[in-house]
């Protein structure tokens, strides 16, 4: 796994737990950044604070994207995917979208359900296409 993508699955990580423990993600952050056990990639806090800055509209859009699902019923895992995926696909333009995509299918195929991947896939691929006309 490349460095990006092990800070992707880091960021992953953060997102997922301060979510499953009713924290703010960046809090949880900042607890893995001093005890730095395992380290923290610079990557990885970029991720996190970007989803923590830009999650009304990241939740917003999946919201009105995924159809059929709600961001309540989506599994845990992928929610934070999407969060993390949207985040870098929309925000980050020095990162190909083909591969942003990828990664993030990628955590999803090793992460989550057998019907994840095809979903997150699916709905990054709507963002990529609709991206010169969402308003960040």
């Amino acid at each position: 796994m490349s460095a990006r993508g092990k800070a992707r699955r880091r960021a992953l990580d953060i997102l997922f737990e301060a979510e499953a423990r009713s924290q703010d993600p960046l809090s949880v952050l900042a607890e893995r950044l001093e005890r730095a056990e395992p380290p923290v990639n610079e990557y990885t806090a970029t991720i996190v604070e970007g989803v923590c800055r830009h999650r009304a509209r990241i939740d917003e859009l999946i919201t009105t994207y995924a159809e059929g699902w709600t961001l309540d019923r989506m599994p845990a895992v992928d929610r934070n995917l999407l969060r993390g995926g949207t985040y870098e696909l929309l925000w980050m333009p020095d990162v190909p979208e083909g591969v942003v995509i990828s990664e993030w299918v990628g955590l999803a195929s090793e992460l989550s359900t057998d019907e994840s991947p095809q979903f997150v896939n699916g709905l990054m691929a709507r963002f990529k296409q609709l991206k010169p006309s969402l308003t960040l």
